[in-house]
């Protein structure tokens, strides 16, 4: 099963407004190292080559509150190998790309590591990991 983990610098983010989730650009880094929660952009990430990889920008499918509770629900990808392999990759971070530092949101610990061939897809399904701030 796939979960969900916050960065615990993404809470700060929003408060000092390093983050507008509504229109920013959210990108996909594929990591086979373990994230930690106190890491903080993208550069603390061992990231893999993305030569082979398709985009890894992810679409905002909504950002509201209602009750004082914000969500941000994310359009699904797929992310496509083509012209060689992409990876071995575990975990797939998700970092604001409009923010100066590209600062981490969270990570998706797929549970064992993944290597896309030639021709490969993986598809990475936000439909019940919208993130949430109370």
């Amino acid at each position: 099963m796939v979960t969900y983990n916050k960065f615990h610098s993404f809470v700060e983010a929003v408060a000092e407004k390093k983050h507008n989730l509504g229109s920013d650009q959210i990108i996909i880094a594929l990591t086979n190292v373990a994230p930690d929660h106190s890491n903080t952009i993208i550069a603390n990430i061992t990231e893999v080559s993305y030569t082979n990889c398709s985009s890894r920008n992810v679409i905002t499918a909504s950002s509201s509150q209602t009750s004082g509770t914000y969500t941000l629900a994310l359009t699904d990808i797929t992310l496509t190998a083509s012209g060689g392999s992409v990876g071995p990759f575990r975990y797939v971070v998700l970092y604001n790309g409009t923010a100066t530092n590209d600062e981490l949101l969270g990570w998706y610990d797929y549970g064992s590591s993944i290597t896309l061939a030639d021709g490969e897809s993986l598809a990475i399904d936000f439909a019940d990991a919208t993130i949430t701030i109370a």
